[in-house]
């Protein structure tokens, strides 16, 4: 069977066959076998290969790593793990978004603590104006999801009202290109903070506020999946999400 993932990642980049075999130090012929026959490269060829196009190695060649190598790549993942939210410095809620280069992402039920923070606001619209691609997420005030969220931490309606004061501060950036706000209605398991290829992941736990749940740095490898798996999560919620409108 061909290859068509590989196929179509260099149809999508608007590259040869010829000029992916000079890039990476191989014969064409040998790119021709890989796409023809399926045939799995050296790991340095496949690294080369998914680095050039932008895409992760296990997708272009899914059994071509062992589980025992999946697993491994996965751990070395983890950059820390912090007991709670509030223990997660404050810079490195900046540097993980002024590290951006194409997209920053983030994923909360209001996520207040960050909406309020001058200075991150002040990077996403830096980084915004530079091109760089900001998608925010935040629940549905009126969603019943959110109220059942706001009993759970036994803060009932303010839960709601903290999305509201967010969506107000966060109005100097919905002017701006490259800034997209969607509002959810999904049960949010983990809140999600990345950029570009870092994330950070604040656990939600039953009966407590994100602010006291543990927060997980991670940055992806080729090989794990552990990012992949939270990346994949927000995009399901975006697609399901409403466009913040106007007046709200």
């Amino acid at each position: 069977m061909p290859n068509e993932r590989l196929r179509a990642a260099l149809l999508q980049q608007g590259l040869t066959v010829a000029a992916l075999a000079e890039h990476i130090g191989v014969d064409p012929k040998t790119v021709e076998r890989w796409i023809t026959k399926d045939r799995v490269p050296y790991r340095r060829h496949r690294y080369a290969v998914a680095s050039r196009l932008g895409v992760d190695e296990t997708y272009l060649w899914p059994n071509a790593l062992t589980k025992e190598q999946v697993t491994s790549a996965s751990g070395s993942e983890i950059v820390t793990i912090y007991p709670h939210r509030w223990a997660v410095p404050r810079d490195a809620w900046g540097r993980l978004f002024a590290d951006a280069t194409s997209e920053i992402g983030i994923l909360v039920y209001s996520g207040l603590f960050l909406a309020e923070d001058t200075g991150a606001q002040r990077i996403l619209a830096d980084k915004a104006r530079s091109g760089v691609r900001v998608r925010i997420l935040l629940g549905d005030p009126d969603s019943p999801q959110v109220a059942e969220r706001g009993a759970d931490e036994g803060i009932g309606e303010s839960m709601a009202s903290k999305i509201r004061n967010v969506i107000v501060l966060y109005k100097p950036l919905r002017g701006l290109d490259n800034v997209e706000i969607r509002l959810h209605s999904t049960v949010l398991y983990n809140s999600i903070y990345f950029a570009d290829d870092q994330i950070l992941v604040n656990t939600h736990v039953y009966g407590a506020p994100a602010s006291n749940a543990p927060c997980w740095h991670l940055r992806k490898i080729p090989g794990g999946e552990i990012v992949n798996t939270y990346l994949e999560s927000f995009e399901r919620v975006w697609e399901g999400a409403r466009p913040l409108q106007p007046g709200e």
